[in-house]
């Protein structure tokens, strides 16, 4: 059977009758349709395999994979299999239908989508929570790069595309390596086969791309390459691998002119952001066991990144405060940046802006942003006054700095004043500049 838009098929598991309504876009393995119900009227996605990757065992991985579930939500799982009942027929799988409002990472690199920096570490911070998830499992993903992740311009929430290459860690019969300039060292020297640990250098990767548009092994050694071919990716990423900010070796430092996007965002990220980055691209070129960076690790410094996101008082741009730092200029608008208040937790912090939430997180560090607690909030009659609205289900008792104790029940607020002490709940913080 030929597969286009208008033909029609019955999923086997679920006997459901599909007809295939678009054309969405075509890879190295198959054709990706969205496909309706034409009992419910619901959309989703229906890969299709060519003839030549239409193997059983494939076919067989694929199962496994539907068999097995999503490992979490920012999967674009495979769900159930239809298969051509003609003779020597292919097959495909069904996913959920990607949300239109979803952008490419690589339309972020290139400029086409535009986003706050608050944004962009929320989608670091999840896409390490989702390998994470993934790897939980004892899968791997393969081919960890940007052109199979997707994300929401407003949420920074991904979606993770391709997962039909995901397979068991340290299984060798892995017919996918990966794409090239996100390969561990040892892969593109065909030394291993794809597996958590590359997954691990894999995901750094992409995390810097995210964060410098650029890439970690390519600075002025790349000149040494007239062409840049296969031969040249093969030294500089497999078989001479030297990280750009390299703290003993400066032979593969950006140029300002040819590698200006990293150059000018290394400088704007917190130290601790930049010691990963250099742990993850130097000893871990060479060590994937203790030299890798994991993807809790990642996923802790993507928070508490987000955390310290300030807003500009001038042009109101986001940066990035560091308290290591004795004078930051906004990036933007090079005004010098005023300390902000902010809140203290045990030993962390977190930057107080006009529109900033206390989540769930930020009190007992689990990662749950859906439970709001506390906001910064204006009052009402005097714009100029900010206060911290408690919005917890419990009434806080608050210090103020003149020692005078008080109860602040839910739905009302305390004044931002540095030195007032709150008891949220069981979890003490303190108001600092």
């Amino acid at each position: 059977m030929k597969i286009n838009v208008g033909t029609e098929l019955v999923v086997p598991r679920s006997r459901r009758r599909v007809r295939i309504e678009r054309f969405i876009g075509e890879g190295s393995q198959g054709t990706v349709y969205e496909v309706i119900d034409l009992a419910t009227g619901e959309h989703s996605a229906l890969k299709w395999y060519f003839p030549q990757t239409a193997t059983a065992a494939q076919r067989r991985a694929i199962g496994e994979l539907v068999d097995r579930g999503s490992p979490d939500h920012r999967f674009l799982w495979p769900n159930e299999i239809v298969d051509d009942d003609e003779p020597g027929g292919g097959f495909g799988y069904f996913m959920e239908l990607r949300p239109s409002r979803c952008a490419s990472l690589s339309e972020l690199l290139t400029g086409a989508v535009d986003v706050p920096f608050s944004v962009i570490c929320t989608l670091g911070m999840e896409l390490a929570s989702g390998f994470l998830s993934l790897h939980s499992e004892g899968l791997c993903y393969r081919d960890i790069s940007f052109s199979n992740v997707f994300f929401d311009p407003l949420t920074g929430g991904p979606l993770i595309c391709d997962n039909d290459n995901v397979g068991i860690d340290g299984d060798t019969t892995s017919a996918v390596l990966g794409t090239r300039r996100f390969m561990a060292p040892e892969i593109v020297r065909r030394e291993v086969s794809p597996s958590t640990q590359t997954d691990l250098y894999s995901l750094s990767v992409l995390l810097f791309y995210l964060l410098m548009v650029g890439h970690p092994l390519v600075g002025r050694k790349e000149l040494d390459h007239p062409t840049w071919d296969d031969a040249a990716e093969s030294v500089l990423f497999g078989r001479e691998p030297l990280f750009v900010f390299d703290p003993t070796d400066a032979s593969n430092s950006p140029l300002p002119d040819l590698h200006a996007n990293v150059v000018a965002n290394w400088a704007i990220y917190p130290e601790f952001i930049r010691q990963l980055f250099t742990r993850s691209f130097t000893a871990g070129l060479t060590d994937p066991i203790d030299g890798r960076v994991r993807e809790s690790v990642w996923r802790s410094a993507f928070s508490r990144l987000r955390d310290q996101v300030l807003h500009c008082h001038s042009c109101s741009k986001e940066n990035y405060w560091s308290a290591d730092v004795a004078a930051i200029r906004c990036w933007s608008c090079e005004v010098e940046l005023q300390v902000p208040l902010r809140l203290e937790i045990d030993d962390r912090m977190l930057v107080l802006n006009e529109n900033t939430r206390v989540f769930s997180h930020h009190l007992h560090m689990n990662y749950d942003f859906a439970a709001g607690v506390a906001s910064v909030t204006r009052h009402p009659d005097h714009p100029d006054r900010w206060g911290l609205r408690n919005e917890s289900a419990q009434t806080w008792i608050v210090r103020t700095v003149g020692g005078s104790e008080l109860e602040v029940p839910p739905g009302r607020s305390v004044a931002l004043v540095p030195d007032t002490q709150i008891e949220l709940g069981r979890v003490r913080a303190r108001l600092v500049r």
